[in-house]
């Protein structure tokens, strides 16, 4: 091999090892903010259900009438 030959393996050598590091890093960044939405979505559902029941018990509630001194 020429040495311009190894210095163009060295140099792809060292561009994979820089993109491997950079890959793993995403991945990291991705699987933490994967966490994320997945707490965000199960906080959603609570309030969904809590606002489905406070509606449902609204619902329920009396008619407004009146009061008696009109």
């Amino acid at each position: 091999m020429t040495s311009e030959t190894e210095k163009r393996i060295i140099a792809l050598e060292e561009a994979v090892a820089h993109q491997v590091k950079v890959i793993e890093e995403l991945s990291d960044q991705l699987a933490e903010q994967w966490k994320v939405v997945e707490q965000t979505r199960a906080k959603l559902d609570r309030l969904t259900e809590r606002f489905l029941s406070l509606e449902e018990q609204s619902l329920d509630a009396p008619a407004i009438t009146r009061p008696p001194h009109y």
